[in-house]
């Protein structure tokens, strides 16, 4: 007996193998069943004759109850009008799993909190089989773009003593009777790593306790982190541009079939290349302040005022204006986070850049340059009301051997959303934390 998954049909057509998945559809026709069975990697329709399997089995199928796991054996065959498209000619049918009661989705209409509630089986559906296969190849690009660049992966720690970013979003815990923090970024110990390495990344889960509704922001998301050692502002944007087409070229590549099922305009991802337009913050604000102005008999907005950041809809309307990612930089330093350098030319300025998707997707890259200066980094840390003893190690950084250096933090599930054109990025996580959502 040969078992083989629905990816690996092609290379026994006319011959007898055996598949295992889970009943996803079923409908007869007089003498035939036709059983479309999922495996993991795909549907496929398996025919079964009653003239073939006779008629105790056939009366089996025929009671088969939605994703009772299945065996199912049969000659493999070219579907005769679909090409690339493989079918089995049912011989014996083996019921491994029956449901013990009705499957809880159905083709119904389902509201979001249901699905949610469900999510452990809505994940068996072909719209989240599709973009958990996308949220895969954006992954393996990732890692891929970076190992073949010489840089090292080096894991940084879940638990922290310190905030990165300030506390007000941080998830508190007990550490054997002293606080520690959830981490926001793994970015401080890429930057020590990065004096080892030259060349670093991290990439795991990140923790954000904003109470926030949006459908950009989750509790708990993926991120990859990269920081090089004498590289500048310059040097992180243009890095960030290469990765961001390399992952687009690599999903076009290999997910042009889940991005058709998503019904995905592709178009609108064939055209991303480099350069991307890039920005001064003084300039975006000019722009949304000309896309505000269009939108007056429509809403009362106040033009931006320089010096505020960004919301989500002032990303749209950036964004609007460019087919490509659009890349914002030297923004107020008040905005951005304590690290950050300041432009020379420019106090009021920090060396910071944000990525913002096309089609309203918002802010897919966070990074800049780092302050390399110990004087200048305490200043900042001050002003930020950070406690110095939290980041002693962090700042030995720039006691012993201190160097220019950049870096960013590229959001998955936001890319992920972009890349499926998905409205809310609940669906682009396997199972997501939000301000109300714990379970499943």
């Amino acid at each position: 007996m040969t078992f083989v998954t629905s990816a690996h049909l092609a290379e026994h057509v006319d011959e007898s193998v055996t598949l295992q998945g889970w009943l996803y559809n079923k409908r007869s026709s007089g003498k035939l069943h036709f059983l479309e069975i999922r495996d993991g990697f795909g549907i496929v329709q398996c025919v079964m004759s009653k003239r073939d399997v006779g008629d105790e089995a056939f009366a089996g199928a025929a009671e088969l109850s939605q994703e009772s796991s299945v065996a199912v054996t049969g000659k493999v065959s070219r579907h005769p009008k679909q090409p690339d498209v493989y079918e089995l000619a049912v011989e014996r049918l083996e019921i491994l799993g029956p449901t013990s009661e009705a499957y809880p989705i159905t083709k119904k209409e389902h509201g979001t909190e249901f699905l949610m509630d469900h999510r452990h089986l809505w994940l068996r559906s072909k719209r989240q089989h599709a973009i958990l296969r996308v949220r895969h190849a954006i992954i393996r690009a990732i890692r891929d773009f970076f190992d073949e660049r010489d840089f090292t992966l080096i894991d940084a720690p879940i638990f922290t003593p310190n905030a990165c970013e300030g506390t007000s979003t941080l998830f508190e815990t007990d550490y054997h009777g002293q606080p520690a923090y959830l981490t926001q970024s793994g970015q401080l110990y890429m930057e020590g790593a990065a004096a080892a390495f030259g060349r670093v990344y991290c990439f795991g889960p990140t923790f954000r306790a904003e109470k926030s509704k949006t459908r950009r922001h989750l509790a708990e998301f993926w991120m990859v982190e990269p920081e090089v050692a004498f590289m500048d502002l310059e040097g992180a944007m243009e890095l960030a541009e290469n990765l961001i087409c390399s992952i687009v070229g690599r999903v076009l590549e290999t997910r042009r079939p889940e991005l058709q099922a998503l019904e995905r305009d592709i178009g609108k991802l064939e055209v991303i290349k480099t350069p991307f337009p890039r920005l001064t913050y003084t300039e975006a604000v000019h722009i949304i302040g000309e896309e505000r102005a269009k939108q007056t008999e429509q809403s009362e907005a106040p033009p931006l005022e320089w010096g505020n950041d960004f919301g989500g809809e002032d990303e749209t309307l950036l964004s609007n204006r460019f087919d490509n990612p659009v890349m914002v930089h030297r923004w107020p330093a008040e905005v951005k986070a304590f690290y950050l350098k300041r432009a020379p030319d420019d106090e009021r300025l920090a060396l910071g850049v944000d990525v913002i998707a096309p089609e309203g997707y918002g802010e897919i890259v966070g990074g800049g340059q780092r302050e390399d200066d110990l004087a200048r980094l305490d200043a900042s840390i001050e002003r930020h009301g950070l406690p110095f003893e939290a980041f002693s190690w962090y700042r030995d950084l720039r006691r012993y051997g201190t160097f220019p250096h950049a870096g960013f933090g590229l959001g998955i599930e936001r890319v992920v959303a972009w890349m499926c054109a998905l409205t809310h990025v609940r669906e682009t996580i396997p199972f997501p934390r939000m301000l109300n959502r714990l379970s499943p």
